[in-house]
C-alpha cells in the first residue's frame, strides 16, 4: 500500500522540528529510522499531515559516556547500541532488536516514542532507571522513564515534544532474557534486572501495556531470597492478557523463566 499524502520537511536543528511541530496543531510525525513509522504509514493506520525528517539535525547521534551512565543521542542507530562498549546491558538489548536491515536504520529515540511494549529499550530504560530529555515549545524538560510510558504506543509527550537525548545509568551487574517465537521476532517476554546504585531493578516487558518493574521480585531479592522464589514472585505479580500467541498463563510461566535467566546471568541470588 502506498501511504497518504503529507508535507515532508527536512529539519536542521532541534528548534526547527519543534517549531514545524507546534505549527502542525498536533498533525506532524517525526521521521527517524522509520522502522515503525512508515509500515503504519503505509497501512493508513496514520495519517500525519506533516512529516519532519531529523536525520541531519546535528548532536543526536552521539553516544557519550559519563562517570556513572551513558548519554545516547535520539538519532543512535540500534547497531551503534549494539557495537558500544560502555554500557554491557544496553550493547546485549540492542542485538535482540528486529534483523540487521531494521538495527542499521532503527533509532534509540524513535524505539522509546513508539512505546511499543515488546520493544527492547522501553524495558531497559525502566529497568535501568534511565532519564529522558525532551524538547518542547516550553523548553526542555527530563523525565524517568516509568513515567514516559503511559500505554501501548503512548507517552507522555505532548504535542510538538521531541526525545532528544537518553541517559542510561550503568549497572554493576546486569542480566537479559528474551523469550520470541523466533530470533528477530516481537518478544513474548523480555527480563532486564539491573543493579543500580546498590539497589536490584527488574523490568519486564511483553507482559503489560507498557514496561514494568516488578516490586515484588525486587523485594524477595533484598530478603535474601532464592532465584526461584523472586522468579515465582515476578510471575505471580503481573496480570498478562492472552492473545494469539498464548493464554495468560503460558506468558506467565515464560516470565519466570526469563527472570530466572537474568538473574542467573547477573549472577543474582542464590538459585536453591
Amino acid at each position: 500500500m502506498k501511504c497518504p499524502p503529507f508535507e515532508y520537511v527536512r529539519a536542521g536543528s532541534v528548534e526547527e522540528v519543534v517549531k514545524v511541530l507546534a505549527e502542525s496543531g498536533g498533525d506532524g510525525k517525526i521521521l527517524a529510522g522509520g522502522q515503525s513509522l512508515v509500515p503504519v504509514l503505509a497501512l493508513r493506520m496514520a495519517r500525519p499531515s506533516v512529516l519532519v525528517d531529523i536525520n541531519r539535525v546535528p548532536g543526536l547521534s552521539s553516544i557519550r559516556p559519563e562517570e556513572e551512565a551513558i548519554e545516547v543521542g535520539a538519532l543512535t542507530r540500534h547497531s551503534a547500541l549494539a557495537a558500544q562498549t560502555h554500557h554491557p546491558l544496553l550493547a546485549e538489548a540492542a542485538k535482540w532488536i528486529g534483523h540487521t536491515a531494521i538495527r542499521a536504520r532503527g533509532t534509540a529515540g524513535g524505539s522509546l516514542a513508539h512505546a511499543d511494549p515488546s520493544a527492547e529499550l522501553p524495558v531497559v530504560a525502566v529497568g535501568t532507571g534511565a532519564t529522558i530529555r525532551i524538547t518542547g515549545p516550553a523548553g526542555s524538560r527530563t523525565t524517568p522513564a516509568d513515567e514516559l510510558f503511559l500505554g501501548t504506543l503512548v507517552t507522555s509527550l505532548a504535542d510538538g515534544e521531541m526525545i532528544t537525548d537518553v541517559t542510561f545509568p550503568r549497572p554493576a551487574r546486569w542480566g537479559f532474557a528474551e523469550f520470541a517465537r523466533r530470533r528477530g521476532d516481537f518478544a513474548l517476554v523480555t527480563a532486564v534486572v539491573a543493579e543500580i546504585g546498590g539497589t536490584m531493578r527488574l523490568a519486564l516487558g511483553g507482559v503489560a501495556s507498557m514496561p514494568v518493574r516488578v516490586t515484588e521480585a525486587e523485594q524477595v531479592l533484598a530478603a535474601g531470597g532464592t532465584v526461584g522464589e523472586a522468579a515465582m514472585a515476578a510471575a505471580a505479580g503481573i496480570d498478562p492478557v492472552g492473545d494469539l500467541h498464548g493464554p495468560a498463563p503460558f506468558r506467565r510461566a515464560i516470565a519466570a523463566e526469563m527472570v530466572r535467566r537474568a538473574l542467573s546471568q547477573a549472577g543474582i541470588g542464590k538459585e536453591r
